[in-house]
């Protein structure tokens, strides 16, 4: 069976249980254990394969904790390094991020945002490794990390490694004078996956996108834009072999659309369209796409299939409560 490693930042996630953090006497206050990568390791195990996740922890109590919790879902977790003082967190300030809620960020000088590559033992995080999986919330970071990543993934490459990667953009994050063109394509070459939007894609890779787009244009319309955006990442990154892209639209806080598509330099497919009106955590969502969209490549499953199974994990994380989904598809 494949190895797959997902690399990545730990995150704790803290969340209101109601209308508010804040109440005279009460306390809203709840915490998982989350970051993207974490959670396509967390789908991809629940799945059946043979995953490991590699970040950078404190050597604390809550530290072992979240390693417990990754290594009772059947996450090998000993490629992962232990440095610094603190596991970053972010905050959501809607409960299950159920509305446009504020997210704030708190990362900085965490564990993992410290690495270098003198940090990590490539021999020792890449050992048997057949599939790296990362997303551009790493080289988001800081320009160090961004190296870092650099580094990582031309190491796999090296060693014929299949690499994947998910474009999630989130602008709170690129603060340090760099805009993600300026860093992401860079990167991208390296991948033989690519997973995203086209939206981020023409945000990440400047794959052009029509601007006027929005909730209301006819799935017809986006399918073709995505058939025409997966050309040009193929034409622009001749190491990319398969992308997929999400098309996710919410009108209020529990309804939900949801389907997905994916590319090949031979076909190009569509899943069926999911919606539901019972949303219980639409946090994940993507990260279980991701992982089913690797699950089904690395099972050499038919076009079809692919797309099928991811955006049915996908769908599935809807109603599960937390980062993390439990690795259904159907």
């Amino acid at each position: 069976m494949q190895q797959i490693l997902s690399f990545g930042e730990i995150l704790i996630r803290q969340q209101s249980t109601g209308a508010h953090f804040f109440e005279m006497g009460k306390n809203y206050l709840e915490i998982f254990p989350g970051g993207s990568e974490a959670n396509v390791a967390a789908t991809l195990a629940q799945m059946g394969n043979n995953v490991s996740y590699a970040s950078a922890f404190p050597n604390n109590t809550l530290a072992e904790e979240i390693l417990t919790t990754l290594n009772v879902l059947g996450i090998n977790t000993s490629q992962s390094i232990r440095i610094g003082d603190r596991i970053g967190t972010y905050i959501l300030m809607s409960a299950n991020g159920l509305s446009k809620g504020d997210v704030i960020y708190d990362r900085k000088y965490s564990s993992f945002s410290q690495l270098r590559t003198e940090n990590i033992n490539m021999e020792h995080l890449l050992d048997g490794v057949s599939w790296l999986h990362w997303t551009a919330l790493t080289p988001a970071l800081n320009q160090e990390m961004a190296v870092v990543m650099h580094n990582v993934l031309k190491a796999a490459k090296e060693r014929n490694i299949t690499i994947s990667v998910d474009l999630n953009y989130r602008n709170k994050l690129w603060q340090y004078g760099k805009e993600p063109i300026e860093v992401m394509p860079d990167l991208v070459q390296y991948c033989d996956v690519i997973m995203g939007n086209i939206w981020a894609a023409n945000k990440m890779l400047d794959i052009p996108v029509d601007s006027s787009f929005n909730q209301e244009t006819p799935q017809a319309t986006y399918l073709n834009a995505a058939q025409e955006s997966a050309v040009e990442i193929f034409k622009k990154y001749p190491m990319c072999r398969h992308v997929a892209y999400t098309f996710r639209f919410m009108d209020n806080p529990t309804h939900n659309l949801f389907y997905g598509t994916y590319h090949n330099q031979d076909t190009h497919v569509h899943s069926r369209t999911y919606e539901t009106f019972e949303v219980v955590d639409r946090i994940g969502s993507g990260d279980a796409f991701m992982a089913g969209i690797i699950h089904g490549l690395i099972h050499h499953k038919a076009p079809q299939d692919i797309i099928d199974i991811a955006t049915g994990a996908g769908y599935h994380k809807l109603f599960v409560k937390g980062d993390f989904g439990n690795g259904k598809y159907e």
